[in-house]
């Protein structure tokens, strides 16, 4: 195993160009984790800089590559531009001026050779909401559309254990080659950490993992273009989701939520972001529909807001199952309920996109 004192020692040994110093001197090393054969963290910089850091960030994963013992390495370089200092408001600060406000989106990274972004989300967590995205991503690729999956939750991705791949993504002329399992194309920070690792990242360098991996990772080609990317962003909404959904045009998203009211009200929230930004809601899925939970509460929340309702998931102990073993439920049981589900949402879903 890799000392953690040795990977210190070599990234200090890479000279940052604006301070002269080392790079963990420097304060850039952010979010440093090493594991067994691996070490990877992010490099934080402001975003005016960020071409003169691009390659520091080749430098130090070299300097790590070189390390003996040490079969992984990966640098994220997040470039966070320093916003002016704005004047104060009377009575407001200018956080809670700006939260009332409408926001329209900023477009910048638009994923290359991407027809379409499909987003899943959800006001809360723990309402299935990765277990839809994987599930509805690999009922679209039966459809006969290529399909991808990006793990945008960082902090607790899940997409690994989903679909059953493990190692860090190959890099070619400076891109991200995404895994493939079972039809799609995918790409989460869970295969650059240990399970059991902690991503220790404030929000903005979240954001920018995020926004890398997106951006930078060859889902497509202009041959093979990918005809849509499904994105399986975290709970909430927050710092994460707002910059994500802000700097990435989005085709459309969909929202996630479990029948009883505490779920639903955070569902409201999710819609009402995705209003804010201009994306439009595809439609609300009952996740985990039936007589634990409750029926229709998805339903009738959708008439509420005005948005379709794309359809209701029964909570079946095969769902658990495909997903602990790595195969999504749609290809495990073509030819059960759930996949017949998912494949009328997907149908929907492909329609709404124009795919």
């Amino acid at each position: 195993m890799v000392e953690r004192s040795a990977v210190i020692a070599a990234l200090d040994a890479v000279i940052d160009p604006a301070s002269g110093r080392g790079l963990v001197a420097a304060g850039l090393v952010q979010g440093l984790v090493v594991g067994e054969d691996r070490a990877g963290f992010a490099l934080e910089v402001d975003g005016a800089r960020a071409a003169l850091y691009a390659p520091v960030r080749d430098a130090a994963e070299a300097a790590l590559k070189a390390l003996p013992g040490l079969a992984r390495a990966s640098v994220i370089l997040t470039a966070e531009a320093r916003p002016a200092a704005a004047p104060r408001t009377a009575g407001l600060s200018r956080a809670a001026v700006d939260q009332g406000r409408p926001k329209a989106p900023v477009p910048t990274d638009r994923p290359a050779h991407v027809r379409r972004v499909l987003a899943v989300a959800s006001g809360k967590g723990g309402v299935g909401k990765s277990t839809v995205a994987v599930n509805l991503a690999a009922a679209l690729a039966t459809r006969g559309l290529s399909a991808g999956v990006l793990d945008a939750d960082v902090y607790g991705p899940s997409l690994p254990t989903m679909l059953g791949i493990a190692g860090q993504p190959a890099y070619e002329d400076g891109a991200i080659v995404p895994h493939q399992a079972h039809g799609l194309k995918a790409m989460s920070v869970g295969l650059l950490t240990r399970m059991d690792d902690a991503m220790i990242w404030r929000g903005p360098m979240a954001s920018q993992a995020i926004t890398q991996m997106l951006t930078q990772t060859r889902w497509g080609t202009a041959e093979a273009p990918l005809d849509v990317l499904v994105v399986d962003l975290p709970p909430g909404t927050g710092d994460v989701q707002l910059t994500l959904i802000q700097k990435t045009p989005l085709d459309g998203a969909v929202v996630v939520s479990t029948p009883q009211e505490v779920a639903l009200a955070d569902a409201r929230r999710a819609h009402t972001l995705f209003q804010k930004v201009g994306v439009p809601t595809l439609g609300l899925i009952e996740n985990m529909s039936g007589p634990v939970f409750g029926q229709g509460g998805a339903e009738a929340e959708a008439a509420r807001l005005g948005v379709p309702f794309l359809g209701d998931l029964p909570l079946d102990a095969a769902v658990r199952q495909a997903g602990d073993a790595g195969r999504p439920v749609v290809l495990a049981d073509p030819s059960g309920e759930i996949a017949g589900r998912f494949a009328a949402v997907a149908a929907r879903v492909a329609a709404e996109l124009g795919l």
